[in-house]
Parts: structure tokens; sequence; C-alpha cells
């Protein structure tokens, strides 16, 4: 009836041959599911500093009305990929081990209904992964995990509980995943203690710093990576944001200086999509109440573009 009003948040340009790639996500029905499933896990409560990162689900999806589906790099357009979109976890107002429970719950349920599925898990601060992936190793047998990082994420549990510091040392201590299959790329210099360092070398943790990724390479480091896993029956992605460098990533609430490129992450997320073994990744710790531009959620948005093509890319 009104030519010229549109729904709001609606873009005020089209163009017939363009994708976007928010047009990607289909909102799940209860019935009909893709092979890709997405969904959010919106807590932070549990981070040690100040965190919006529960606001990063809904922001890094309508980051990626930013980009459409077409990768002139590799000549893939994703326009024909349905992603399922579950929605996001409702998290308990006030109990944060109980949100990690219901984390656990869903994951376990929908990865149960839809055991060959892709997953890509959106946070949230770092702690959602401990649950994460103890709900989708239910399915999946003997894991490996590979975590890009500034952090060990290995502290104790006594000095704060279960926080966005624990989740991986949560993980060994409860045989979800042996010390020997976590890998950990991108470690930031001043950025972690020695107790921890020392703590991942006796679990078997195999630690690349940032200075090695741009000594050795990120393709040398995947393959590597890889090959060491090759035992596993699945392989887990952990993206923290914050291993980027803070002219990247400024919506990271643990920005520093002498981290990781984009360019270098996104090559990495693309190379590892490949391997039939990555079945599910994450992306945490991104506040977009403190970002510039979107600048985070855009990264984040583009990991995920980079995963769709890397499975389209399948070595």
């Amino acid at each position: 009836m009104f030519p010229y009003l549109k729904e709001a948040g609606k873009a005020n340009f089209q163009d017939r041959y363009v994708t976007k790639a928010n047009e990607l996500l289909i909102s799940w029905d209860g019935k009909h599911c893709s092979s890709i499933g997405l969904i959010g896990a919106p807590l932070s409560k549990s981070s040690i500093s100040h965190s919006g990162a529960a606001f990063a689900p809904q922001a890094i999806r309508q980051a990626l009305s930013f980009y459409s589906t077409y990768s002139i790099e590799s000549g893939i357009d994703l326009a024909d990929v349905t992603v399922t979109d579950y929605g996001d976890i409702v998290m308990h107002p006030t109990d944060i081990a109980a949100s990690q429970r219901r984390i656990a719950e869903t994951i376990e349920q929908v990865v149960a209904l839809q055991p060959k599925s892709m997953w890509i898990v959106l946070g949230g601060d770092h702690s959602i992964t401990c649950p994460v992936v103890s709900g989708w190793q239910k399915q999946k047998g003997t894991i490996g995990i590979i975590q890009f990082d500034a952090h060990h994420d290995l502290r104790n549990l006594e000095d704060g509980g279960p926080t966005n510091g624990t989740p991986f040392r949560r993980l060994i201590e409860a045989g979800i995943v042996d010390g020997s299959r976590l890998v950990q790329i991108g470690l930031r210099d001043f950025a972690n203690s020695r107790a921890y360092t020392e703590y991942g070398k006796q679990c078997g943790v195999t630690m690349y710093t940032i200075e090695e990724v741009y000594r050795l390479g990120i393709q040398t480091i995947i393959e590597k990576s890889m090959q060491m896993l090759s035992g596993v029956d699945a392989v887990y992605v952990s993206v923290d944001m914050d291993v980027l460098d803070q002219a990247f990533a400024p919506g990271c609430p643990a920005i520093g200086p002498g981290g990781m490129d984009s360019r270098t992450l996104l090559h990495a997320i693309s190379l590892l999509a490949r391997y039939d073994k990555v079945q599910a990744m994450d992306i945490v710790e991104i506040d977009p109440t403190i970002d510039f531009r979107q600048m985070t959620s855009r990264i984040a948005a583009s990991v995920i573009l980079q995963f769709l093509k890397g499975k389209k890319e399948r070595v």
C-alpha cells in the first residue's frame, strides 16, 4: 500500500545479483534441519573481567549482512548453503552453574537430533566451551580440540569457580579431552603465568606462541596439528577472538598488542574446515558494547564464512 515504507532493520538497497550472507540463516521450524547448525550461548556473567559478550550472538548474526556469499578467491558461492539457526539458549538470570548446565544439555539434545551436522556455536565468554564440548562429545567419541587464544584458559577453579579462564582445565580434569589432544595456537607474550604453562605441558598440551605462528607459518601448524589429531573421531575448533591483535579486535574484553592478524586467523579456519574430522566450532569473547564500528563482530562473521567455504573445499 505504501511503496516507500520498509520493514525496520532491512537494507535500503537491494541488488538482484547479490545474496547477502545473513540470508543463509534459516530459523529452525522444529522439524527441518540442514547439515549445518548454528546456536547462540549468550553467557558472560562467568567472565573474570567486565564483559558484555552475552550480546555477541545477535551482533555476529547481524554482521553477516555486511558480506556476500561469493568467494572471489576460490570461485565458490555459498548461496546454496543453508544454516539452521536454532536461536539462543536461555540463560539462568543469576546462577552461572545452572546456565552452563543448560548449555551442555541443549547442545547434547540438538546434536543427538542431528549427529551428522556441523555445528557453529556463538558465545558468550570462553566458559561456554566446556559445557558445549561436554554435550557435543557425547555423540562423538574421542575428540581433539584446536584452540585459538592468547591465553591458556587452564586456570584453577578454587580461586573463582568455572570462569572464562577455566574451560580447558575443566575438560581435561573431567576426562572429556586428553591434554595430549589439545592444541593451543596464538599464545601471546606476557598474557599467561608460568604455573599454567607448566600445567599444560604436564598434561601434554601442544602450545604454539604467536611468535611460532609467524616463524613456522599457520599452514604448517594446521597440518601438523591435524596430523597429530589423526587418531580422534572428531575435532572441535574454539576461536577466542582475543587471539587477534588489539588493532583487529577492539571489541574483545582482553585486548593486547602483538597478537595474530585477521588474515592469518581466517586462513587457518578455512584450512581446518577442509578436514572431515573438524565438525564443530565456537566463537567467543566479543563484547559488542565496546566494539568499534562492529570490527570484531565482522571478523567473527567472516570466520563463519571461511568455515563454510572450507567445508566446500574439503580435503
